[in-house]
């Protein structure tokens, strides 16, 4: 048809006379004829592909375990990322076809602010401290008292979650959470020290180390998440999101900024990609045993009075001592010390349980998947749910199940999510032994309702994948689940990479950043100023060398003017270094902000803003959250941007290049 024929924009040279066809015309005849029938067969089947979306979005099956009354409450059909029309600019202009639609805006915007006087004021106050704003687009007749009810400055605390990628959590169907670190946060350096202590003796005791290890003393307020450990050569990286390497230690040793850039710097035609398997990063708050221990190997390994560590590399010594932290997790060495007393490691958190019913009476499903094992798994469990060590026999109930609806342990995340061909085995919640299952066909088996009646045989597990998770779960798309976890690997970015499950992220440490940066905000100022100073005094003196600035300069005034703005320079350079020495050692005084790595946002910001949906410090601060919460995005600027919404800029239309 016409219609299609229109889109193709084929150019075919068709004879005028019915008898002088040739083989090229008749090419370009086919050629046409089926572009217009993979068009429209293309269209039949995104039409009818929609239609059984939607027959089977209608045909979803409920949520299990809930009352009826309260199944799918408050929920919606959309997707999780759909939030604001507002969002979707670019693609209601395209449906709109603006190009050859004349049609004004049925909003009229004063740029200038809106009106004055006594009527401005009244508008104002109807608005609370939107109130100009709603008068400038014309909104200030149209809304309702309820915004002036907004506090005049908006509370911020390390209680928000805050959001890198809109979420609209009435399009979450089911929410999970990792345990260690998330749900159970605890208590340092109590918890990590006995990881250290097992490690070190194990390292004498079975790997033959110097008796001197056991002698190491463990600080965990030497190290910060995030890092990089160069395990070939003993060192320590913060890079920026460049791959920059902008600090470094060998051991506990300052590596001197020459010797740096010499060995990740310098190099011709390579950028370090820090991804080889010698470089390990620090992710989660587990690894700062690893560091420090590794950090003590290699000082006393460099001190060279010990023939044993003389034949060892770097490198080996790092696989040894990972080997025996990882060692000491499954043997008990901690976690039968933490089932011991559990007061004394794990932190008690009051908005748990109130958070996982929440979400459960909300019509969401709730899930539990950690690499730590059953038996551990329940003691901690146990102590979050009742608040206490309990007894064996209130212990063997695990009555903390009922907040969730499957429950997942020894998961063994990263591969959980990346590797379809892990079995899952059922668990005896009393004994912990394991029971074969035949995961999905099972489940297919089983026939209608099969989910619910392979969770009614017992709902906890041990290992399996993804593919399990979602069939048992009933969920579709990635997008409609939501993983909590504080791992910035194994739960945030392969999760949202490989599966697109929505992630939130959690970062203890975000709750003393935000304290010092708050504190240190005038500082930051100072340093933002001079920086941009700086960067000015650079552009003048570009302006002052091309003569652009006043042609009644002599070249003698240039240069004399040139010398003392190098002059100036210098002082305030000076100075900016002294006041980002203060800040930097604000947050820590050896690696200074963790979301920051200089002037640059760090490789560990850089992860946490592309695969992080949302970030907080606590999984808990979720339940503050009503499941009609969206979260949303601050407006994202570039440079370009961010000079020419600084009030100290002015927009200039004009051809540098024109005399």
């Amino acid at each position: 048809s016409h219609n299609n024929l229109r889109y193709l924009r084929i150019s075919c040279p068709f004879p005028k006379q019915p008898n002088t066809w040739d083989m090229g015309s008749f090419t370009a005849l086919v050629v046409v004829v089926m572009a217009c029938f993979l068009r429209i067969s293309a269209t039949s089947a995104f039409t009818g592909l929609l239609k059984r979306q939607a027959r089977s979005s209608r045909a979803f099956a409920p949520f299990s375990g809930q009352h009826p009354s309260v199944r799918h409450a408050h929920r919606d059909e959309h997707s999780s990322y759909d939030i604001d029309s507002d969002a979707e600019s670019e693609q209601r202009l395209a449906e709109k076809n603006v190009l050859h639609d004349n049609a004004a805006s049925s909003v009229v915007v004063n740029a200038n602010g809106g009106g004055n006087g006594n009527e401005e004021i009244n508008k104002a106050a109807s608005g609370g401290r939107y109130g100009s704003l709603l008068s400038a687009v014309g909104l200030s007749d149209q809304v309702s008292e309820v915004i002036s009810h907004i506090p005049v400055k908006r509370p911020v605390s390390h209680n928000d979650v805050f959001c890198n990628r809109e979420l609209k959590l009435s399009a979450i169907r089911a929410v999970g959470f990792d345990m260690d670190y998330t749900l159970a946060q605890y208590q340092q350096p109590a918890f990590d020290q006995l990881a250290f202590d097992g490690a070190k003796e194990k390292l004498f005791s079975a790997l033959g180390y110097p008796k001197e290890v056991l002698d190491f003393k463990y600080d965990h307020t030497f190290w910060t998440r995030g890092l990089i450990i160069d395990t070939i050569r003993g060192n320590f990286l913060k890079i920026d999101r460049h791959k920059y390497v902008r600090l470094a230690y060998h051991g506990f040793t300052p590596i001197s900024s020459g010797l740096r850039k010499q060995i990740y710097s310098r190099t011709f035609n390579k950028v370090q990609s820090f991804t080889a398997k010698s470089f390990v990063n620090m992710d989660t708050l587990f690894q700062h045993v690893d560091a420090h221990l590794f950090a003590s190997l290699v000082e006393m390994k460099d001190q060279g009075e010990h023939e044993f560590l003389d034949d060892k590399t770097y490198e080996e010594i790092y696989r040894q001592v990972r080997s025996c932290i990882d060692l000491c997790h499954r043997d008990g060495v901690i976690k039968d010390e933490v089932a011991l007393n559990p007061e004394k490691y794990i932190v008690l958190d009051k908005g748990l349980i109130p958070m996982l019913k929440g979400f459960r009476e909300e019509g969401a499903k709730v899930f539990l998947l950690t690499n730590s094992y059953w038996e551990y798994t329940s003691v901690a469990m146990n102590y979050l749910y009742h608040g206490r060590k309990v007894d064996d026999e209130l212990k063997s109930k695990d009555e903390w199940l009922d907040l969730f609806d499957t429950c997942i342990v020894g998961a063994c995340k990263p591969a959980y999510l990346i590797d379809p061909k892990l079995n899952l085995f059922r668990v005896n919640g009393k004994d912990g032994s394991l029971l074969n299952t035949d995961g999905l066909f099972e489940i297919e088996a089983l026939g209608e309702n099969g989910a619910d009646k392979f969770l009614a045989l017992g709902k906890i597990f041990q290992g399996g994948n993804w593919q399990h998770l979602q069939a048992m779960l009933e969920i579709d798309a990635g997008e409609e689940l939501l993983y909590v976890g504080d791992h910035l690997y194994a739960d945030v970015l392969r999760s949202k990479r490989t599966l697109g499950w929505r992630s939130a992220f959690i970062v203890p440490e975000i709750e003393q950043e935000m304290k010092v940066f708050n504190e240190q905000l005038p500082l930051l100022k100072q340093i933002t100023e001079l920086r941009t100073l700086r960067d000015e005094l650079s552009a003048y003196g570009d302006s002052l060398r091309k003569g652009a600035v006043d042609e009644g300069m002599s070249k003698q005034d240039v240069e004399r003017a040139l010398t003392k703005l190098d002059e100036d320079d210098s002082k305030i350079k000076t100075v900016l270094t002294t006041l980002a020495e203060q800040h930097h050692a604000a947050f820590h005084p050896i690696w200074g902000q963790m979301f920051h790595a200089g002037y640059q946002d760090s490789r560990f910001a850089y992860f946490v803003q592309n695969y992080a949906c949302v970030y907080t410090a606590k999984a808990t601060n979720l339940g503050l959250a009503s499941i009609s919460r969206s979260f949303r995005t601050t407006a994202e600027l570039l440079p370009h941007d961010k000079l020419l919404a600084d009030e100290g800029s002015q927009f200039l239309e004009y051809d540098a290049w024109d005399n």
